[in-house]
């Protein structure tokens, strides 16, 4: 007959076999053992495969949420901005995971653009295979991070798969008129012979990439009218869905500007031949009949490149048809950011004075024309304009004269002008070449066989456009495609795409704040107008994350960038070794010209996979710049050491039977008991909230390093005897998992493998399971949360209740009880009330929240 002890110890070795296989394979007995890098390594490698998988469920997206972080360039290796952007989206993918969503966490390729092309010519290899070289490696590296991606969702733009819908996107807004092509001025850089943008040229006129002096050249590029929903994407940033964006919404109102005026297009023509477009702003739409000519600055491209250049200059109005003169002055006011100007002089006397100089006629009768309205409404139809924008705000110029990028599908005949490539043609690939023949190859123009095709309309013998697609285009619809990669006969499942979108968190770079944002979002825009899409802003939440930043060294005589070892430290100050020359050390984006970068893989030698997550996460906020110093290193260190002590000292005194419970006063113990129960609920509330609410990441590495302090204090009695501490302890180690999750799990098998369990059902444990698979530990239904009353920004009145009570608190409850307090009555009584807000989260504190008319916040003192 099995007796109740040899029962428990048969149910011992089986959990003990069951889940520490790892620990037997590791050593005799890895708890007796100290926290060694080798130690760490070896957990790491046990643990790794069995962590790294994120699977989504498509048949259950009720509880979806959908974890996008900033798809890389695949330049080959992964630096530690990759690794601070991919560890904080995995740690927050984790948490929801253990909060029972359904967590979509895809990972893919920016693979198009100039980078991948220049190595590709200088290593002399085709621009695909040394591209898919590289993605095979920092797809290595980012399984090294121990990331749960849903790699069976992995896009690559370069593949035709992903550009055919790329092309079939810029055919749409081809077929709605948002597609055009002029002759424009352009950055062009003379090295890597392409267009730039605006904003890839510094403050001195040099390449972003090449350094060198970017030239003005006028080249017939393609636009999209990205203007013609400036002012939804501009009212869409008021959008209340939109969490999180602080200063971001600044930024795309400041690009974006006030939607105080309206462009139109007029034909530029020279010698009877329409060179171009000009858009010309106006704050008076009804002047647009009235104009006699157009003003254009002295210094404006259609003075050096059409006025000068030729004798028979002038503008066709669109609306009208009728002809106008240009006219080159500086007398007039321009509108910002634009080089020329409606000329009015019915209304306007410095136009009056202009068209008297030179002769020209204009008409007096304003009465005659049609109103506002009717003028935007004529030209939407025509589609020359019509739309409110800002004047600084231009068109996106997504033309490029580079080999790399996915091919502009268009078709050009000499009778039949511009036309679209059939839908059933896509994609245009792009030929495979030979870099190691030619070298110098960057342009589709020099392979003519490529560029031979025939009219889509009239059969004749055409030529394919030779620009490609700025890699922006690419970059900005990524994130619909990862849901549906596999489908070829349409871009994505629109029935999936509205269950999924919006995006519930996007995290990456400041540096994307602008016009990547803007870009995005504008297609998001575009394809909810036809329908495609659910939501007009693709994005819930935003967390821009800050950059991680090495310690620099710069001689302060001749400017040169030193290498740590070049340099020594005298009394606080940093000199050169060689000439004890003064240095500069401060604290910059890694870069290898200053010498500052860290390699990820040495970190990980050094330090370990999830020491490395840990060290990223903790010290600052996401959005904050986090100096790179092994100075701070020492915390996170200790804290691991710590943890592995409290496993070690757990399992060595459950399984002393010597200690007595006894010893320890009941009335003692019970009240040790009921303080770890208030710091299990308290930390389970706050380190909840740092994930849930505010993901301030560095913050709950800081409470559960406070936890750890409180379980270390524990007299053995409370360590063997104890329920609570059993539970506290197992959720210190929950809670740590999203973020070093083989540590955590290391961890974890120590712990259920530890003999004298007390806690057999408790609900928030399941004993059966790997710690990744822990549901997520929620707070007491008797602990004791707040409602706070904040009223004009201050709290006036705060009112403590169970959980259980909090959870059933609607919004409308938790507003008609605030308002019942005598010392809100007090406030609000002859106050005008503007508006009343309300916040809850799961687990936490519920807030309501009153602004007031201040004004009459004055009259009642």
């Amino acid at each position: 007959m099995i007796t109740k002890e040899i029962f428990c110890k048969l149910n011992k070795l089986r959990l003990y076999r069951k889940y520490t296989p790892n620990c037997r394979s590791l050593s005799n007995d890895i708890w007796n053992e100290e926290l060694t890098i080798d130690l760490k390594l070896q957990i790491e490698k046990y643990w790794k495969d069995k962590l790294c998988k994120g699977s989504f469920d498509k048949n259950n997206v009720d509880k979806k949420f959908y974890v996008l972080s900033m798809f890389p360039y695949p330049s080959g290796h992964l630096h530690m901005g990759h690794v601070r952007v991919y560890v904080i989206a995995d740690s927050i993918a984790r948490f929801h995971r253990m909060n029972g969503q359904n967590v979509f966490q895809p990972m893919g390729w920016d693979a198009f653009g100039l980078p991948a092309e220049n190595a590709a010519i200088l290593h002399g290899l085709p621009a695909d295979k040394w591209t898919s070289s590289n993605i095979d490696h920092m797809k290595k590296q980012l399984q090294e991070l121990g990331c749960s991606f849903d790699w069976s969702n992995e896009i690559t733009t370069c593949d035709p798969s992903y550009y055919k819908w790329t092309q079939w996107f810029f055919l749409k807004m081809f077929q709605s008129g948002l597609v055009y092509s002029k002759e424009a001025e352009v950055n062009w850089d003379p090295v890597d012979e392409t267009v730039l943008a605006n904003e890839q040229v510094d403050e001195n006129g040099r390449s972003w990439r090449s350094g060198a002096v970017v030239k003005k050249k006028v080249l017939k590029q393609w636009f999209i009218k990205t203007t013609q929903f400036s002012k939804a994407l501009f009212e869409g940033l008021n959008d209340p869905s939109l969490i999180d964006w602080r200063d971001i919404i600044n930024l795309q109102k400041h690009w974006i500007g006030e939607c105080d005026g309206y462009k139109f297009d007029f034909q530029l023509y020279t010698d009877d031949v329409c060179r171009t477009i000009l858009n010309v702003w106006t704050q008076h739409p009804e002047h647009v009949p009235l104009a006699a000519f157009i003003c254009v600055k002295p210094d404006s491209f259609v003075h050096k490149y059409y006025v000068l250049n030729h004798k028979n200059v002038y503008i066709k109005n669109l609306i009208t048809g009728s002809i106008l003169p240009v006219l080159v002055t500086d007398r007039v006011v321009y509108p910002d950011g634009q080089e020329s100007r409606l000329a009015v002089p019915c209304v306007n006397s410095i136009d009056k004075e202009l068209a008297k100089e030179h002769n020209i006629s204009y008409s007096v009768n304003e009465s005659s024309y049609l109103s506002r309205e009717a003028i935007c409404e004529k030209a939407k139809e025509l589609n020359v304009g019509g739309y409110q924008v800002s004047s600084k705000l231009q068109d996106w110029l997504i033309s490029r004269q580079r080999y790399w990028g996915t091919p502009v599908p268009i078709i050009h005949c000499i009778d039949c002008g511009a036309q679209a490539v059939p839908e059933d043609q896509l994609p245009v690939k792009l030929p495979m070449l030979d870099v190691q023949k030619d070298k110098k190859f960057k342009s589709l123009e020099l392979d003519e066989e490529w560029i031979k095709t025939t009219c889509p309309k009239c059969g004749k013998e055409a030529k394919r456009e030779t620009n490609t697609m700025d890699t922006f285009v690419d970059s900005s619809w990524y994130y619909l495609r990862y849901l549906d990669p596999k489908n070829s006969s349409q871009p994505f499942d629109k029935t999936l795409i509205n269950k999924m979108m919006p995006v519930d968190i996007y995290v990456g770079g400041k540096e994307h704040a602008v016009l990547h944002l803007y870009y995005a979002r504008f297609f998001n825009h575009f394809l909810h107008s036809i329908g495609l899409s659910p939501s007009l802003e693709p994005f819930k939440k935003l967390l821009v994350q800050g950059m991680v930043m090495g310690q620099s060294y710069k001689n302060k005589i001749t400017g040169t960038y030193l290498k740590e070892d070049e340099v020594i430290k005298k009394d606080k100050k940093y000199f050169t070794k060689d000439g004890d020359y003064p240095v500069i050390a401060t604290w910059e984006k890694m870069s290898k010209s200053k010498h500052n970068g860290v390699e990820p893989k040495n970190t990980i030698n050094n330090y370990g996979v999830d020491t490395m997550r840990l060290l990223v996460l903790s010290s600052v906020a996401p959005t904050s710049n986090r100096n790179w110093n092994s100075d701070t290193f020492p915390g996170i260190l200790n804290w691991q050491h710590r943890l592995w002590l409290t496993i070690r000292e757990f399992r060595t005194i459950r399984n002393n039977d010597d200690i007595q419970r006894h010893t320890i006063d009941s009335s003692i113990f019970q009240k040790e008991e009921n303080k770890l129960h208030d710091a299990r609920n308290y930390h389970v509330k706050k380190t909840s909230s740092n994930f849930r609410k505010s993901y301030q990441l560095s913050v709950a590495i800081s409470k559960l390093q406070g936890l750890t302090t409180i379980l270390r204090k524990s007299p053995k009695e409370l360590i063997k005897y104890s329920a609570e501490y059993e539970r506290l302890l197992a959720v210190q180690i929950i809670m740590l998992t999203p973020m070093a999750p083989h540590f955590a799990s290391a961890l974890w098998s120590g712990f259920i493998s530890a003999p004298g369990r007390i806690n057999h059902k408790w609900e928030q444990i399941n004993w059966e399971n790997d710690v990744i698979n822990q549901k997520w530990p929620q707070v007491d239904s008797d602990y004791i949360l707040n409602l706070y009353c904040v009223v004009n920004n201050a709290v006036k009145c705060v009112l403590p209740m169970p959980k259980r009570e909090m959870a059933l608190l609607t919004k409308e409850a938790a507003i008609k009880l605030t308002m019942t307090q005598d010392i809100i009555k007090e406030y609000t009584s002859s106050w005008n009330i503007i508006d009343i807000g309300f916040q809850s989260y799961e687990d936490n504190d519920t807030y309501v929240f009153i602004k007031t008319d201040r004004k009459s916040v004055a009259k009642t003192k």
